[in-house]
């Protein structure tokens, strides 16, 4: 049987890591699979950016794209793959494009998820246009701000309705801070959301296709620390319901590689941010859980390049807002709603698949992430992120980290216990 080479391409932007131990891992697994009627090899390549014809043949199966969530010509390359070519890409370029925190929240308010009290107030200051001073003449309502941090009521955050990576954020205390914060705010469009007090779990949850990975977290931490290297901070039913809530945000929104990240308070765990379909993937961050990411990417990249998954036409709520619609109880309808995230992301045809053709995976990964090639890989990162007279520590700090995976991961492996998101 004559073998078919499926293309995996990686879209990136400063990325350095990651692409690296990804290549490695699967040039090593070798792959040669016979799947249906085809025998299948795996190839990765870089994809380059440059002018293209809108009818020019696209030769990638499956594209993970790091760069046009802001890089436009790289996602509408993309966008135009999907629609001439049938690629599979991860995340779907329109909801990264449309789906804002602002939408992501309503969304799941709306599907009855305990989201903080969230208010948007309109922007402090305006980019001149045209018809700019006529409009606001007329239609912008003076509103009395002290009022609206009275009625959603204090603490509170600051932050864009649209942001990321933190930028922007502000914990207001009072009325004083608000109208500080508010008056720095400038041109952005602000949400104020009220504070969950008293939390004692700070949760984030990192999903890839079906895997889901469950993570404590600190965010006032140094980025490299913020990820808590813990095993015992939840239990079995916590575990599967920060489960199904980071699967029903990421099947609601078409995104194969999220974060969300949620807070506990009274046994309720409380999604605060979850629009991040394009979340941090970098070693130096992730450090001991820098490997588990690595293996979740090459599995969910290889199953559907391999099984020629195709992407959604639209996003379709319906499902979904017919769950809502019933009323159940938050943990009934939660798993309601994974219910249909795992049928989209075929959950079970993706276990059998990867018990079938990639179960030398665990195996590979344990021995590239010992080389040369993978701790370069991790100096590289440190390189171009640290002073120079850091480098060495730190690339021994993560070194070390990802060796301390290493040898729980033997134990996990000799103990036949399942990896997180695989059971």
């Amino acid at each position: 049987m004559t073998p078919t080479t499926r293309r995996i391409g990686l879209s990136l932007g400063a990325d350095i890591c990651w692409p690296i131990c990804f290549e490695e891992v699967v040039r090593r697994l070798d792959l040669d699979a016979v799947v249906g009627d085809e025998r299948l090899r795996f190839e990765v390549e870089r994809i380059v950016i440059e002018p293209f014809d809108l009818r020019q043949p696209c030769r990638f199966d499956v594209v993970l794209d790091r760069l046009s969530h802001w890089y436009h010509t790289s996602r509408e390359w993309i966008k135009k793959s999907v629609i001439m070519d049938g690629l599979y890409v991860l995340n779907n370029p329109w909801s990264v494009q449309s789906m804002e925190k602002h939408t992501a929240y309503c969304a799941m308010m709306h599907l009855g998820l305990p989201v903080p009290d969230t208010w948007m107030v309109p922007p402090k200051e305006y980019e001149p246009s045209a018809d700019l001073q006529s409009t606001l003449d007329r239609y912008a309502r003076l509103f009395d701000l002290e009022e609206v941090g009275r009625r959603l009521g204090y603490p509170m955050f600051m932050k864009p309705y649209d942001g990321g990576a933190w930028v922007g954020v502000s914990r207001i205390e009072d009325h004083t801070a608000l109208a500080a914060g508010y008056e720095k705010s400038g041109t952005r469009v602000m949400h104020l959301q009220r504070a969950v007090e008293g939390f004692d779990l700070f949760a984030r949850c990192l999903g890839v296709g079906p895997q889901v990975n469950v993570m404590r977290y600190d965010p006032t931490a140094p980025l490299h620390q913020r990820y808590q290297v813990d095993f015992h901070f939840v239990d079995d039913e916590e575990w599967q319901l920060l489960t199904d809530m980071t699967l029903t945000i990421n099947a609601f929104f078409g995104w194969d590689f999220n974060s969300c990240e949620a807070l506990r308070s009274d046994g309720v765990f409380h999604p605060i941010d979850f629009a991040n379909a394009c979340p941090d993937s970098q070693v130096t961050s992730l450090h001991y859980y820098f490997p588990w990411l690595i293996k979740s990417k090459v599995r969910w990249a290889i199953f559907c390049a391999a099984t020629k998954k195709t992407m959604r036409p639209n996003l379709d709520w319906a499902p979904f807002y017919e769950i809502a619609e019933r009323g159940l109880p938050l943990r009934e309808r939660l798993a309601a709603y994974a219910a249909i995230a795992r049928e989209r992301m075929e959950a079970e045809r993706f276990r059998e698949f990867c018990a079938e053709h990639l179960a030398h995976l665990d195996e590979v990964a344990l021995e590239f992430f010992g080389t040369d090639v993978a701790r370069d890989a991790v100096r590289q990162k440190v390189t171009a992120l640290f002073p120079a007279h850091e480098v060495d520590e730190f690339t021994e700090h993560f070194w070390g980290l990802i060796q301390f995976w290493r040898r729980t991961e033997s134990e996990r492996i000799e103990a036949g216990s399942p990896e997180p998101g695989m059971s």
